[in-house]
């Protein structure tokens, strides 16, 4: 899978080394490298299980990627306006999901914004000047209002030619949250599953434990803990911007200069159910991207909204003295240990 239009950090880091008798399974895919933690009484059986969840995570990819030639995403990127594409379950799916997180955001997440990145940054991350008529014509193509969803025939169309759909900043959540449905049907429960350590999904706590035990970091020193925190049936994303890089906020065109990084921890709760299973990483990954736009006022406003749902942002701000980060926190973080 793509990296998202910031690149991901690992702003979340698990500290496994904590939880006694933890097993340890590894996979590359999506750009990065997945892991499964799992406590269980009979490793053969729980690698086994890691290893069908990372077959299920190489045939999501397959599905999910722009770059693979033949994937629905690829079709529908080259599909004619008004044009119906019949679609597999988990792209309907994730194209769901990611609909449902535009219109919660009011557009600061958006999978479509793919031809205004390319029109305001070079391949190297900076920034271009492009012509009014190319801004005009990038706009005119982004927005996921443009990609419409057919839910009693499982089809797309587009409304637009030329609107790229690329599922980079929400497809990681997916995956981890599909592969947590799987190690559920082999019946393991207690499991943590991560993608670049930025999308993590804590499934049952190890037992005798609150949860799975991380911290979260300050980007510009891993030495420095923002936060401990125990996980257990939620899911935490954090995404980082790197120096020199540029954030472009899909509903303005324009390029977003107060933001370092944001945290969002997504609980369990049956307003997030969806098909029968609850998508909670899905949630975190794609709203951890959104929140890297909206404004502070925005996010917490969305966090009163959505009680189960927690933020956190690294604010740059500039006084007489320089540059300095500021750490806000939106909703009632639940710490771990201290």
């Amino acid at each position: 899978m793509p990296e998202k239009q910031h690149d991901n950090s690992s702003v979340a880091q698990s500290c496994i080394k904590a939880v006694p008798n933890a097993l340890r399974y590894s996979h590359d895919a999506m750009a990065t490298t997945f892991e499964i933690f799992i406590v269980h009484k009979d490793s053969d059986y729980a690698e086994q299980a890691a290893w069908a969840a990372f077959d299920e995570l190489d045939r999501l990819e397959q599905e999910l990627s722009r770059f693979v030639e033949n994937s629905d995403i690829s079709r529908l990127n080259a599909l004619p306006p008004n044009q119906p594409l019949l679609l597999g379950p988990e792209v309907f799916n994730c194209l769901r999901l990611a609909q449902q997180i535009y219109r919660e955001t009011d557009g600061a997440f958006d999978v479509t914004i793919g031809s205004l990145m390319a029109c305001l940054l070079n391949k190297d991350k900076s920034l271009r000047s492009p012509t009014q008529e190319e801004l005009k014509l990038a706009r005119e193509i982004t927005g996921l209002h443009l990609v419409l969803l057919d839910e009693s025939e499982f089809t797309a169309q587009v409304a637009r030619e030329g609107v790229q759909v690329d599922l980079g900043g929400i497809g990681k959540g997916y995956a981890v949250d599909r592969m947590a449905v799987l190690l559920r049907e082999w019946s393991i429960d207690a499991a943590l599953i991560h993608g670049g350590c930025s999308s993590i999904l804590a499934m049952d706590g190890p037992p005798g434990t609150k949860g799975w035990p991380l911290t979260i970091s300050n980007p510009d020193n891993r030495k420095d803990i923002l936060m401990r925190i125990d996980l257990k049936n939620q899911a935490l994303s954090g995404s980082g911007l790197r120096k020199g890089r540029h954030i472009i906020d899909p509903r303005t065109a324009r390029t977003v200069k107060d933001k370092v990084a944001s945290w969002v921890l997504v609980e369990s709760d049956m307003a997030l159910s969806f098909g029968g299973c609850h998508y909670l990483a899905t949630w975190a990954d794609a709203l951890s991207t959104a929140f890297m736009v909206m404004s502070p006022r925005q996010i917490r406003q969305f966090c009163r909204k959505h009680k189960h749902i927690k933020g956190m942002v690294a604010l740059e701000e500039k006084d007489a003295a320089g540059e300095k980060r500021i750490i806000v926190k939106f909703g009632e973080w639940q710490l771990g240990r201290e």
